[in-house]
């Protein structure tokens, strides 16, 4: 018995035989490799198209701002992770991957959602992105994408990365968007509430075209590159056992009554 929903059973990214490999309908040797950048192969790779030079920029843009910041969660567990077995480097990165959730990195896909559905209904029911953020706060549930444990007032990568949207030419709606709902929560929401990064890189993918399937794709390759610096540095710089040290040093025991 087959479980799920059937699908015709083909793919279109590559196949290879004995003397080539094609990815995306073009040659991996004698076309791509040497040509595309890794940026722009990822794009081809997720989209099946090559991105335009606009796109290329962008794409580089957002897995630079947000692939490194400081000993996070993920980096710590990887850290961790590698100097219980330096031989594992592969579940090292799995284990920092693996707290990449709706907390810790994982926000761009529900903010996209977010952008989508806001502008929809914008569309459909005459309404303002104002009327959403009051709905939110009225329902007290959190606005994806909003709010910083340590960039305040604003997050300077998402500010970045909207300002340079508009000077290349590249706002469209959606940036557009993101600012009325900045707007909006500045002034609706009881506290202030920054917009974090995790809400300017969707609003500029969306714009350039990009799939909001794989908006979470993004943080999560970034990140790879970030764990793996981390991890080279803790092979020759070991701090995972001090972590785990502090952590156990930093937690009380609290007996519990029977």
């Amino acid at each position: 018995m087959q479980i799920g929903k059937k699908g015709r059973a083909v793919t279109s990214i590559s196949t290879a035989d004995a003397d080539r490999i094609e990815v995306r309908g073009r040659d991996l040797t004698s076309d791509l490799m040497g040509r595309l950048g890794f940026t722009e192969y990822f794009f081809l790779l997720t989209t099946g198209r090559e991105p335009t030079e606009t796109q290329r920029f962008f794409l580089d843009l957002l897995l630079v701002s947000i692939a490194e910041h400081g000993l996070v969660p993920t980096n710590q567990v990887a850290r961790m992770t590698y100097a219980a077995d330096p031989d594992f480097l592969q579940g090292a990165v799995a284990a920092g991957l693996l707290g990449c959730g709706k907390v810790i990195l994982g926000t761009t896909e529900i903010a996209g959602a977010f952008l989508k559905d806001a502008r929809a209904r914008i569309d459909a029911e005459g309404i303002t992105v104002a009327d959403i953020v009051t709905e939110y706060r009225d329902a007290k549930r959190r606005l994806p994408g909003f709010g910083h444990p340590l960039h305040k007032p604003v997050d300077p990568r998402a500010q970045r990365i909207l300002e340079l949207a508009v000077e290349k030419g590249a706002a469209g709606p959606f940036v557009g968007l993101a600012r009325e709902t900045e707007a909006a929560v500045n002034e609706i929401w009881p506290k202030p509430l920054p917009m974090n990064v995790s809400f300017a890189i969707p609003a500029v993918l969306l714009d350039l075209d990009f799939p909001a399937s794989v908006l979470k794709a993004i943080p999560i390759l970034a990140r790879t590159a970030s764990l793996l610096a981390h991890l080279a540095e803790e092979s020759h710089t070991p701090i995972g056992f001090t972590l785990a040290h502090h952590a156990e040093q930093g937690i009380a025991f609290e007996r519990t009554e029977e």
